[in-house]
């Protein structure tokens, strides 16, 4: 199909069929675009549209189009759809809706666009309920509507499911150069991935931003990811909605700990996209990955005249990501050079405004700072509304830096109302990124820095599972030590007249637990550090007859939880946090998608505020971090043994010593 979608990408001629106010802007779109094709309006009954003359029927039509606008009711867009497909048509924009977003009971609509796709066989069909797409680079605008695309040589694409987010997206301007503007609609038949593949093969198409509210066919997004990344083509993911397969009821604390979002944030960071979470950052991220590509380090220089502007900029890189390396001795003889005595020399920079009015000192003084180990230098500068003259000095600084550099330079407007829209062209024609707002700079620049190779290994995705039971405790250890994972030695006893009898088979202190109840702690069924002796007494207090019976692990350095909880839009989310009995209070955790190869595992135990603890805090006794490891491989070969059956895993928690990481309590749910 990716070659019929190039067709439709890429017109010579196009149908635009129905009538009313929709149909016609669709041609005043295409002649304001300069579009120099074939345009064939079709309606039953008029003889014209938007001063065109009309074909009566489809099999009018001197050919099958490239593309076709198909504009009418639900209904008969099927049909349109069936005869364009029969007639070898390249693709169709469905404008229609009243399809699978019907909300409610009433499956009519899913039924219609069962039959839709159906009609269209193997031609692509951009919708249903969407706007279309608009083509910059080649002048194509399969639109209804006003849209603020301009023609260019080279930009980003933008794909999205709203079709209004759409519009307003087209009207930015912020200097940012758009190649092409899809809306997805329902996505009956043909996915953002596949049109972003599609979109992919088009060198003139420089980064690819995402709208998504929703990922579907994983193993289309792997294979995207994939040739963007062999193309260098960087993709950015504004992700809306939370996903509500991962909020399906569980027993586990793992799904709740990590949240409905963590498969869609674990599957953007394995695609090797970064995300962002706003439209203003969307935005000035692409415009940075057009103008510069992403960011080999988070190390940046920050340039101002005024010490409040430089601690703005301290404060807003706080926690991103982004650091300030510290000025060489070299640098810091350079710029006294330039600035004289009066200036405290440091990055963030505040070079007072001795300099200023001088652009080519002040050139000099910012090449000084922009070194090759920076990966991004910003300069902030604020313009105001009317008599800017005395700010040209400062444009003609970036400028001039930049050039002699070779390096990226971003001249950033704090408040992004303060950026000229002719400085962001004067800026932009010679390579300075304009960025709008400080916070979106910063914002831009770190994201920019997560691009990165996407995971080869596939996505392990889980079977349909109707009706699921929780193991014994005793059962799922059993199954897990099969694979690897360390347990504790123990005992099932099943009354506990025979607890004496067991405990005189393992070794003192004793860890007794009450089978058959999903939360222990929770429940009082989980008595620690006993002896033979208080065996009975502490099983009569328990909810429960059946018991297991463990040697009690002894030296832990900390406690992990290990879990995992089945996604049907992702995969399976594996979680690893801080453990025990606080887990969702200390709010210490990370996810990623199964399988993970050791080096991703090893990342994420780092990634941890309790990894500090682990390696051995202020000079205590480490945690013997392989083992942990092992233990999580362990756990990770079990589910991919099970993913046809497998539901949730919980281990919680794994005691870390220094020399095991042994599987103190174990919670599976398997269909």
């Amino acid at each position: 199909m990716t070659d019929r979608i190039k067709r439709l990408l890429h017109p010579n001629t196009i149908a635009v069929i129905g009538g009313g106010v929709w149909c016609a802007e669709v041609i005043v779109q295409l002649e304001a675009f300069g579009f120099d094709g074939e345009i064939w309006p079709v309606h039953r009954t008029a003889s014209n549209l938007a001063g065109r003359a009309a074909f009566a029927r489809l099999e009018d039509l001197p050919a099958a189009p490239d593309a076709a606008f198909v504009g009418i009711n639900r209904h008969a867009s099927i049909d349109a759809v069936q005869c364009l497909s029969a007639m070898g048509a390249g693709g169709v924009v469905c404008f229609a809706s009243g399809f699978s977003e019907v909300l409610g009971k009433d499956t009519y609509g899913n039924e219609l666009q069962s039959r839709l796709v159906r009609a269209a066989s193997e031609m692509p069909i951009l919708g249903p309920n969407c706007y279309g797409f608009i083509n910059a680079v080649d002048g194509v605008a399969l639109w209804p509507d006003q849209h603020g695309c301009k023609k260019v040589t080279s930009g980003v694409a933008i794909l999205t499911q709203s079709s209004n987010i759409a519009i307003n997206l087209s009207n930015q301007m912020r200097g940012l150069p758009i190649a092409y503007v899809a809306t997805c609609g329902n996505m009956a038949q043909l996915s953002q991935a596949a049109l972003a593949r599609a979109m992919l093969d088009d060198p003139r198409v420089t980064a690819i931003g995402l709208h998504v509210e929703g990922f579907s066919d994983l193993r289309r997004w792997e294979d995207m990811a994939c040739v963007a990344h062999e193309k260098g083509v960087p993709v950015v993911i504004l992700k809306v909605g939370a996903s509500k397969n991962a909020q399906s009821a569980t027993v586990s604390h793992t799904a709740s700990l990590a949240g409905s979002d963590a498969g869609a944030q674990a599957l953007i960071d394995r695609l090797g996209f970064t995300r962002v979470h706003d439209l203003s950052v969307f935005l000035e991220t692409l415009k940075l990955l057009h103008m510069a590509g992403p960011l080999g380090s988070g190390q940046i220089a920050s340039i101002s005249c005024s010490g409040g502007e430089a601690s703005l900029m301290a404060d807003t890189a706080l926690g991103s990501g982004l650091t300030f390396p510290p000025l060489t001795s070299d640098q810091t003889r350079e710029l006294s050079e330039v600035l004289g005595p009066m200036v405290a020399l440091a990055n963030p920079l505040d070079y007072h405004t001795y300099i200023w009015r001088d652009a080519n000192k002040m050139a000099r003084a910012w090449a000084v700072m922009m070194t090759a180990d920076v990966a991004m230098t910003f300069t902030i500068v604020d313009y105001p509304h009317v008599n800017r003259h005395d700010w040209e000095c400062a444009t003609q600084a970036a400028i001039k830096a930049h050039l002699e550099t070779g390096r990226p330079m971003g001249l950033v407007a704090s408040l992004p109302e303060l950026m000229p829209l002719d400085v962001v062209e004067e800026l932009s024609s010679a390579g300075v990124v304009p960025f709008f707002g400080l916070r979106e700079a910063v914002a831009a620049a770190a994201a920019s820095m997560r691009i990165s190779a996407p995971v080869r290994l596939p996505v392990a995705l889980p079977g349909e599972v109707r009706a699921s039971a929780v193991l014994t405790e005793a059962s799922g250890k059993a199954q897990l030590a099969h694979y690897g994972l360390d347990v504790p030695v123990g005992i099932v006893v099943l009354e506990d007249n025979s607890l004496a009898s067991a405990a005189s088979k393992l070794k003192p202190p004793f860890v007794l637990k009450g089978l058959g109840i999903a939360h222990k702690s929770e429940a009082g069924a989980v008595r620690l550090n006993l002896t033979p002796e208080l065996l009975s007494a502490a099983a009569k207090k328990m909810p429960c007859n059946t018991f297991l019976l463990e040697e009690m692990v002894t030296g832990a350095v900390a406690e992990l939880l290990v879990g995992l909880t089945q996604d049907p839009a992702h995969g399976f989310v594996l979680t690893i946090a801080a453990g025990g009995v606080f887990t969702e209070l200390m709010e210490d955790k990370v996810s990623v998608l199964v399988p993970a190869d050791r080096s991703v595992l090893d990342l994420a135990l780092s990634r941890l505020k309790v990894s500090k603890v682990l390696s051995g805090f202020r000079g205590s006794d480490p945690a013997n971090w392989e083992a942990i490891l092992d233990a999580i491989e362990a756990l990770q070969s079990y589910v991919l043994a099970n993913v046809d059956v497998l539901v949730e895993v919980e281990i919680n928690p794994l005691i870390c010593t220094k020399e095991r990481a042994v599987a103190a309590d174990v919670l599976i749910r398997k269909g």
